[in-house]
């Protein structure tokens, strides 16, 4: 089963650029290469809960925004 979420894609670029982090500082960040965080910032590749846990957390907000599933931050 292949089910990409666009509206994590769509908030994660947003999410990066207000604390002026780069994608290659963001692959570091996630240990992976920078080809595939961009992957992530376009909705190409689906990434593990606890990916989406530390993202959450790491940029204030809940895991449920970051899927699409509130549109609130918190």
């Amino acid at each position: 089963m292949k089910i990409v979420l666009p509206s994590f894609a769509e908030r994660i670029k947003p999410l990066r650029k207000s604390k002026q982090v780069t994608q290659r500082q963001m692959a570091e960040l996630l240990d992976c290469t920078e080809q595939h965080y961009q992957k992530i910032e376009y909705g190409k590749v689906n990434v593990p809960a606890t990916t989406v846990i530390f993202l959450a957390d790491y940029f204030g907000v809940s895991a449920d925004y970051l899927l699409g599933r509130t549109d609130g931050e918190n």
